[in-house]
């Protein structure tokens, strides 16, 4: 007999392809409610149809924030668990019969294991905790993009689980263009929120407004509450790469610098370096940041990680650097520790051919 009562709330909009595969997921859970936002395709129809409970309500001006919490209004007061789980994000089996084990009358709320992005080989590359599992009341979701959840109760109780996992399959036909607008607000409402201000200048960069990043990340890790390393550390190569794109080399080589000095535990800034001054065809200083950044064998869970740090990357730019320095050997070496992580990567299947070559003929 289930001991608690779990229900899943979702937002939708025109997400008829991922329904089946959802619903399939939560059907663990005992209810499970839905705000649809205004789809145009089957959603509604088939979440219905599959059991799901749904309202249907256009949110103007749009803000994820105010979305989720109008799905978290259709869940009943007399839930004991409630998991907020996006469509295109899929529970592992089992779930529930973990949750129940871990949960207790004093949790408040649940960190779980969370694999944002695959390699092409189908393992996890970005793997973080989320904790979108939480308690009916006491909980209201803020800020119009980057929603999070906040607590205004007494004695917020987190556990840690990795035995919950959910794998995210985004549809990336899926337009971001409303992050952009939507994370301006969120800082003009919150500017001194050092997590929206980091959000932000991450945003520009990917816009390409590269002086905006610049200006607007030099402001975060200004804020008295940018305290955590491992983002600070970002802000710090983000700032980099708009630098490189603008040809600042220097500039670039010192923020990437102060972003090691941050975090020497990370491999981000040394790979991101590597990158940098391979570009620069500065071999000596590739293979030493990329011995640097192998020397670290501690993969974080958080959301920071590049997946350029544990996938084939560093072997592959050791490989070409001992090719260019006339150690083909080693360049093999290197490019099959690359290919045992991408074994179908065409480039790097070439690369070894001709190394073998050249060790063939005494080269």
């Amino acid at each position: 007999m289930n001991k608690y009562k779990i229900c899943v709330y979702a937002i939708s909009k025109n997400e008829e392809k991922f329904v089946d595969r959802w619903m399939d997921s939560v059907s663990e859970a005992d209810e499970v409610f839905v705000l649809d936002t205004g789809s145009t395709d089957n959603t509604v129809q088939k979440l219905k149809e599959r059991g799901a409970k749904v309202s249907i309500e256009e949110i103007k001006p749009w803000r994820f924030d105010v979305a989720r919490n109008k799905s978290l209004d259709l869940v009943p007061q007399d839930a004991d668990i409630c998991v907020c789980i996006d469509i295109d994000e899929v529970f592992e089996k089992g779930w529930r019969e973990n949750l129940e084990k871990i949960w207790n009358d004093n949790t408040t709320r649940l960190r779980y294991n969370y694999n944002w992005s695959f390699d092409e080989n189908g393992n996890p590359e970005v793997n973080f905790y989320i904790d979108k599992i939480h308690i009916r009341n006491n909980y209201k979701w803020t800020h119009p993009v980057h929603e999070v959840l906040t607590y205004f109760g007494d004695n917020e109780t987190f556990l840690t689980t990795d035995a919950i996992t959910v794998n995210h399959y985004p549809d990336k036909n899926k337009s971001r263009s409303s992050y952009l607008p939507l994370l301006e607000l969120s800082v003009k409402e919150n500017p001194d929120d050092d997590r929206n201000v980091h959000y932000l200048g991450r945003e520009y960069m990917f816009y390409g407004k590269w002086n905006e990043c610049i200006d607007t990340l030099i402001k975060h890790l200004n804020l008295p509450t940018a305290t955590w390393k491992d983002e600070r550390s970002a802000s710090m190569r983000f700032i980099a790469r708009s630098y490189i794109n603008l040809n600042r080399y220097d500039e670039a080589r010192m923020w990437l610098d102060k972003a090691i000095n941050e975090t020497p535990y990370l491999r981000d800034p040394y790979v991101e370096r590597a990158l940098l001054e391979y570009k620069l065809e500065n071999f000596d200083e590739v293979e030493k940041y990329c011995l640097d950044a192998l020397k670290i064998t501690n993969h974080a869970k958080t959301y920071i990680n590049e997946p350029f740090s544990w996938n084939h990357t560093i072997y592959d730019l050791l490989s070409l650097v001992y090719y260019f320095k006339g150690n083909n050997k080693l360049a093999l070496e290197y490019v099959n520790k690359a290919l045992e992580i991408s074994p179908n990567d065409e480039r790097m299947k070439k690369n070894k051919q001709i190394f073998e070559d050249n060790i063939d003929k005494g080269e």
